[in-house]
């Protein structure tokens, strides 16, 4: 895979915006949610997917470009049965219903994980959503799904070391990076954590190395604009020095204002 060309937060400052151009998420609470209201816990995924509508289109209102959210992990398959099948028939459902919809509004929907432990005809969906997107350029919506950032990892450097020559045993950043799943976009600069839960639960790992973490205890079928606001005003208030001093980053920010108003 080719360079994506995007800045490397370890190798360099990379530029940054007062709104983020790029949101990973994972939605966690959809079974909290259904258990307070006496329900099943499929109830909470069903209604998990009005949320994700609406933050797509309230990240598109608000200038985001990239949208990354964590649908189901690797280790998601340790769950009940009836609950994983349930996931994947609501994943195919939800897809076939949206993925024209995606494509009317130039979103560009891609899927991200091994998709090899699925089912053949989620798969063909899948492709056929990534296949009918791919030209649009508005706006970017992943899916990882059967993913793990370790797993992302592995991958990648097997790739590397494949495509070397003979003899050869350097990894570059450079290299490593591109071969990644989420080669195609500059690296999140907020991730968000619904449900209360703080961690990243292997998510990610490489390309979160600085980005802003924001953990609500908002569940996801809850989430909306205004906690998306409240995520986004959370973002803006931090400073983000990628390893220089606040005195350096004030002083590239005034340097970087005078080259505009020269």
């Amino acid at each position: 895979m080719a360079d994506s060309g995007f800045t490397s937060s370890t190798q360099a400052v990379p530029a940054v915006g007062a709104v983020p151009r790029h949101i990973a998420i994972i939605m966690d609470g959809n079974g909290r949610w259904a258990k307070k209201r006496f329900m099943p816990r499929v109830a909470g995924h069903s209604r998990g997917v009005d949320s994700v509508r609406a933050t797509i289109r309230s990240c598109m209102e608000r200038g985001v470009e990239y949208l990354t959210l964590f649908a189901f992990s690797s280790e998601n398959w340790r769950r009940p049965a009836d609950e994983v099948s349930f996931l994947m028939q609501l994943f195919i459902k939800s897809l076939q219903k949206e993925v024209a919809r995606l494509h009317q509004n130039g979103i560009r929907f891609r899927v991200i994980g091994d998709l090899s432990r699925f089912d053949a005809g989620l798969v063909e969906v899948i492709k056929a959503a990534e296949v009918l997107t791919a030209g649009n350029t508005r706006f970017n919506l992943t899916i990882a799904a059967n993913y793990g950032g370790r797993w992302d990892i592995l991958q990648a450097v097997s790739r590397v070391i494949a495509s070397r020559p003979p003899g050869s045993s350097e990894v570059t950043e450079a290299a490593l990076a591109a071969e990644l799943s989420m080669n195609f976009a500059p690296e999140p600069d907020l991730f968000i954590r619904t449900g209360g839960e703080q961690r990243i639960s292997n998510f990610l790992l490489w390309q979160l190395a600085y980005t802003e973490l924001h953990f609500t205890d908002t569940l996801w079928p809850d989430f909306d604009s205004k906690a998306l606001d409240l995520a986004i005003a959370s973002y803006q208030g931090r400073e983000r020095r990628f390893g220089r001093t606040s005195d350096q980053v004030s002083s590239a920010a005034g340097a970087a204002n005078a080259e505009r108003h020269a």
